[in-house]
């Protein structure tokens, strides 16, 4: 895999783990829109000004994960963001969840643009899209 456009680290709380102490597999879902989350406010588009400055919200329309190996409880873990594929109203990431330099989690997660009051799909803003070039 190509370097990743953005890391995020975050450690694995007792809340995130299941009876046999492993991370419960649907958090790796939270933890890919936290990272994107902060991948998105260090472009300078929190999801509050994107929606106020622009009228736009974007919401997952696809995801695919692949669990390769368990995290566990106070495992620190880097949640990678890289764009996979860029369309006018949506994207599409390629993330992974790291413990070090082994491998954890793998996902696709396919996001749209959509007008916050409708929810009908509109292009991706002009000034985000510029950043991501």
């Amino acid at each position: 895999m190509s370097e990743p456009d953005f890391l995020h680290a975050l450690r694995v709380y007792w809340e995130d783990t299941d009876a046999g102490g492993v991370v419960f597999y649907a958090n790796y879902l939270k933890y890919f829109e936290r990272a994107r989350t902060e991948w998105l406010r260090a472009k300078g588009f929190g999801q509050q000004r994107l929606r106020n400055d622009t009228g736009a919200i974007f919401v997952v329309t696809d995801t695919s994960v692949s669990y390769l190996e368990p995290a566990r409880l106070d495992d620190q873990l880097q949640i990678s963001v890289r764009i996979a594929e860029t369309g006018g109203a949506s994207l599409t990431f390629r993330q992974e969840a790291r413990r070090a330099d082994e491998l954890l989690a793998v996902g696709t997660i396919r996001i749209g643009c959509v007008d916050a009051g409708t929810f009908k799909p509109r292009r991706i803003p002009n000034e985000l899209l510029a950043l991501l070039r």
